[in-house]
């Protein structure tokens, strides 16, 4: 999950958030031109407190980045765009309860978010229903795209209205456990999980590819990630003689686990998704060296396309990282204001009455040029870039050790 590790010290840009209640689909203003400017409101849902508002914040930042953007460029005429934030606190009911909100803001045509898939989970039916578009940048949970049983083969879309412009975790679980295994040279691990939607997918796929190419998984154990005292599991891995510790979870549990690992006097790289790949990973574990993660996407700063939203994210002043999520946040957003832009193209420069179906329907021909590279979406909504990287924390910084386009 995370790609700068340096936090921008700049001020914050206030946000503001639409508004309007009435029927139309879009609450009208003056113009600069003195003529009248629809708004279109996109929700945004992400844990801005707690544990993991780190990543969060970065989520923020750069959906509003993406709006500012394109009100700057006019790319939609007579649309003005705005981001209305809501924190989930990383709870599935919060996340219920705010996407409720969305759906009663008559304004609101699409939200981008959330971070965590068993939020996720709680806001699917209800956008579903509402018709209302959600794409998130961080939901690597393989079922909520393709169906509980895509393990089996029968891959499923159970809800039409969810897009993601980050891979799958049988994608993830999978390129990690390959690169443990061949690059790594890594013969047996000790697998852990946080029992939650994403991290016991995780789990679940690294442990189907290593041991298919030969890996010994020689424990495992599930973990509250709320408990911040791991020394009995870390005790039960000490026996094991495992050469790797795995971790499906996320950066605040896996930071003390890690280190109690090593203070204890197992010296073994922890290796995780892209829940570890955060410079607050680093922040909470003195000795994150030799640590392993992998995350969607090749680095932001080594990507050509990347390169603008760096820089108008740094000159905007944002005191918050973009974090490992930024790029894919930026590209979520702009995918929304892309389908926004065909909707009221295809009614004759306005937007149309039905404004969230139309935004709908768009977003399946949505295909540009974004942050990450090229955007589009499959038939089960989910991002046609499979691009991973694997990370290393080195001299206390997570390092990029090798990208590829991975399928399992």
């Amino acid at each position: 999950m995370l790609i700068l590790t340096t936090v921008l010290t700049s001020g914050a840009l206030t946000l503001t958030a639409c508004g309007s209640r009435d029927d139309d689909s879009g609450s009208e203003k003056d113009g600069s031109g003195g003529g009248k400017k629809t708004t279109v409101t996109i929700g945004l849902d992400a844990p801005l407190s707690g544990d993991l508002s780190a990543l969060g914040l970065g989520i923020r930042n750069s959906a509003d980045l993406a709006t500012k953007i394109a009100n700057k460029k006019n790319l939609v005429e007579g649309v003005e765009f705005k981001i209305e934030p809501l924190d989930d606190q990383a709870q599935p009911s919060i996340g219920q309860q705010n996407a409720t909100k969305f759906i009663g803001d008559k304004t609101v045509l699409g939200v981008v978010g959330p971070l965590n898939s068993n939020v996720s989970q709680s806001m699917q039916k209800p956008f579903n229903d509402a018709g209302l578009t959600q794409v998130s940048p961080a939901n690597t949970g393989t079922e909520l795209t393709q169906g509980d049983g895509w393990k089996k083969g029968d891959k499923k879309r159970p809800f039409k209205t969810f897009f993601r412009t980050a891979t799958t975790d049988q994608v993830q679980g999978s390129f990690a456990a390959k690169y443990l295994y061949t690059t790594s040279k890594v013969k047996s691990v000790y697998l852990i999980d946080d029992q939650k939607t994403y991290g016991a997918g995780l789990a679940a796929s690294f442990k189907d590819t290593y041991t298919k190419l030969g890996g010994k998984i020689v424990g495992s154990d599930h973990i509250n990630p709320d408990d911040r005292d791991f020394n009995a599991v870390v005790a039960k891995v000490k026996k094991t003689g495992a050469k790797a510790l795995y971790y499906g979870g996320e950066y605040p549990a896996a930071g003390p686990l890690s280190q109690q690992l090593k203070d204890s006097g197992v010296q073994i790289p922890v290796m995780g998704g892209d829940g570890l790949y955060s410079a607050d990973y680093i922040k909470l574990n003195k000795k994150a060296n030799g640590d392993l993660a992998t995350s969607v996407g090749a680095p932001v700063e080594k990507l050509s396309s990347a390169k603008q939203f760096i820089a108008d994210y740094k000159n905007a002043g944002y005191k918050d990282a973009y974090e490992a999520y930024g790029g894919g946040t930026y590209d979520a957003t702009w995918s929304i204001i892309e389908a926004v832009k065909k909707a009221v193209q295809d009614n004759d420069g306005k937007l149309p009455s039905d404004a969230r179906a139309k935004v709908l329907t768009s977003m399946s021909q949505v295909k540009f040029t974004g942050v990450t590279g090229d955007i589009s979406f499959d038939e089960f909504g989910d991002t046609t870039n499979t691009m991973m990287t694997a990370y290393e924390v080195e001299k206390d910084k997570w390092t990029p050790k090798h990208s590829e386009v991975y399928k399992p």
